[in-house]
């Protein structure tokens, strides 16, 4: 009896030559994109806007702290001196001091800001219309474990 058993058993196995099952297979699965939410689009861009907007202000601000601390600032007011000459008084540090160039980048991430947002929508708007014509993105899917 054990020995039918066994033989059983060792036809189950894989012979030489043959791959050893590795579990179930994955299943893969073709799906059309038709439809992107305007709104989905909408909160996406602004979230991504956002990022950029304190992305650059930060940005802004550690490359204006390295300047000072490195003298950059020293050496292109000495250099602005001798090309300008001695009694011009100009002093980059009154026109790029820490409140206006945060504020100037502040400045610029918010027209990022809104400009990001809008695209973000009207590339919704315009994907959804060409689905239309198209009939959407064919898109694969495979289930992995």
């Amino acid at each position: 009896m054990s020995s039918s058993m066994a033989d059983k058993l060792k036809s189950k196995l894989p012979q030489k030559g043959e791959k050893a099952p590795k579990g179930p297979e994955a299943k893969q699965v073709r799906l059309k994109l038709v439809y992107v939410d305007f709104m989905s689009a909408l909160k996406l861009s602004f979230l991504l806007g956002l990022a950029q907007f304190i992305v650059v202000v930060i940005g802004t601000f550690l490359i204006y702290l390295v300047f000072v601390q490195t003298g950059i600032f020293e050496t292109a007011n000495s250099v602005a001196g001798e090309v300008l000459g001695s009694g011009s008084g100009f002093d980059l540090n009154s026109v790029a001091s820490i409140g206006k160039t945060v504020g100037a980048a502040a400045a610029v991430g918010l027209v990022n800001l809104i400009v990001i947002t809008v695209l973000g929508a009207i590339c919704a708007v315009l994907y959804n219309a060409a689905a239309k014509i198209t009939g959407g993105l064919s898109v694969g899917f495979t289930n992995q474990q």
